[in-house]
């Protein structure tokens, strides 16, 4: 009865997501720590401990050997870690998109280095050799112990498609996203993780973003204030910060649950003109998120939530962040004028049918474009994870997509309505 009432849960939840990047062995091998010791049922999600270690930023230590002195105190080591993925994919209708990746050709290659720069600093950067080996994201959290488990301070940060939140986050719902993410966010497309996030679909947890956060956060929750701009890392055109993103969160622990929710605001009006004119384009948008991660029985269940809204076009200022088209890999609408308030209602869960070994993961959306007649646009996603070691994971999913913006045109199947891919991540 118990796996009934639990199967039943997980159709009506949905699929799992991770943070973002930071989930690399840089910080096992800084830690001395096997990647469970942070990681909820499969990386890169996170747990308490891994929640604890990053709000830290990245300084704590274990049995690896430091480098001290008067104002010092670095690892003996400079850290460093590999992530690739292989993938096999396939779409409904005519897509220029690969069908196959490997890594360095289509799938993901990317070096980081990182770690403890100082007893209140750390450091994490990652370099790209997919194509032209560019930086694609970097952040130095700068946080001060000002009372027992409290820590305050900035965070210079940039990042090319993992929004601002990559600057500062603790939550497994999708707030921030990358190209590392299960749920289909590596390969060459996104329908799986927009099935998952409101913030992946309305576009708030994917943009470009250069700038600078203050964070407060202890084991209770955390505040995150950042000033940015929609600036892809290593393009050095951030030469204002005309837009505002603010992430509260909370959590909590229920009967051997552990809870959190949180809220997310996009503001402002960006300025930049180079390389991608946005100068007169806002980015507007609101989500709150909740997860609940525990277990039943003795089976380990992640659930989790978000909605978010984004306002239409107003006095003539286009918001990136009102997608207004089906299109899947957009980030916003740029260009387009919306009509109506777009929103996103996504659920998601991923349950541990082998615990430490296997997952079953479930993502639903409920959405509406900002389009003139406010299209339905609605997903179901299905997948598995299978850890064939701690840091190499083998994911399947399915997504199938729906709703008045999926009519089809001609007879012809819109592209990526329904999307399988196959997926092998490594870290080491």
């Amino acid at each position: 009865m118990k796996k009934i009432v639990l199967s039943i849960a997980a159709v009506m939840a949905a699929a799992a997501f991770a943070p973002e990047a930071s989930a690399v062995p840089v910080f096992a091998r800084q830690t001395g720590m096997a990647c469970s010791a942070c990681h909820f049922q499969h990386f890169p999600l996170l747990n308490g401990f891994g929640r604890a270690f990053k709000s830290s930023g990245f300084t704590m230590m274990g049995a690896q050997g430091k480098v001290e002195g008067e104002h010092l105190s670095i690892p003996s080591t400079l850290n460093m870690a590999v992530l690739a993925t292989t993938y096999l994919q396939s779409e409904s209708g005519t897509s220029a998109n690969g069908r196959w990746g490997v890594p360095g050709s289509g799938g993901e290659l990317s070096l980081f280095a990182g770690g403890r720069v100082s007893e209140f600093a750390g450091f994490l950067t990652e370099l790209g050799f997919a194509g032209a080996g560019a930086l694609a994201a970097a952040k130095m959290p700068m946080l001060f112990e000002v009372a027992e488990g409290t820590r305050v301070g900035l965070v210079p940060f940039t990042t090319s498609g993992q929004g601002a939140g990559y600057s500062f986050e603790t939550l497994n719902t999708g707030a921030v996203g990358g190209v590392h993410r299960l749920m289909g966010n590596a390969g060459p497309s996104l329908q799986h993780g927009r099935a998952t996030s409101a913030a992946m679909y309305l576009g708030g947890g994917r943009t470009n973003a250069t700038g600078l956060s203050f964070v407060v956060n202890n084991d209770r929750g955390f505040l995150n204030i950042a000033k940015f701009e929609a600036a892809a890392a290593g393009t050095g055109v951030a030469v204002s910060l005309p837009l505002t993103y603010v992430r509260a969160a909370g959590f909590v622990d229920v009967a051997g649950w552990e809870l959190a929710g949180g809220v997310q605001s996009w503001s402002g009006t960006s300025t930049q003109t180079v390389p991608v004119v946005l100068a007169n384009t806002s980015l507007r948008s609101t989500v709150i998120d909740f997860q609940a991660q525990g277990e039943m029985g003795n089976t380990p269940v992640g659930v989790y939530a978000s909605y978010g809204t984004s306002p239409a076009t107003a006095a003539g200022v286009l918001n990136a962040l009102n997608p207004t088209v089906t299109n899947f890999n957009s980030k916003g609408a740029v260009g387009a004028v919306s009509a109506n308030q777009a929103s996103s209602f996504n659920l998601a869960a991923d349950i541990g049918v082998i615990p430490g070994l296997m997952t079953v993961q479930f993502g639903l959306r409920q959405a509406k474009l900002g389009d003139a007649v406010a299209s339905t646009d609605n997903a179901f996603m299905v997948g598995a994870t299978y850890e064939l070691a701690q840091n190499v994971e083998l994911a399947l999913n399915f997504t199938t997509q729906s709703g008045t913006a999926w009519n089809a045109v001609a007879g012809a199947t819109p592209v990526g309505k329904n999307a399988s891919t196959l997926l092998l991540e490594t870290m080491f």
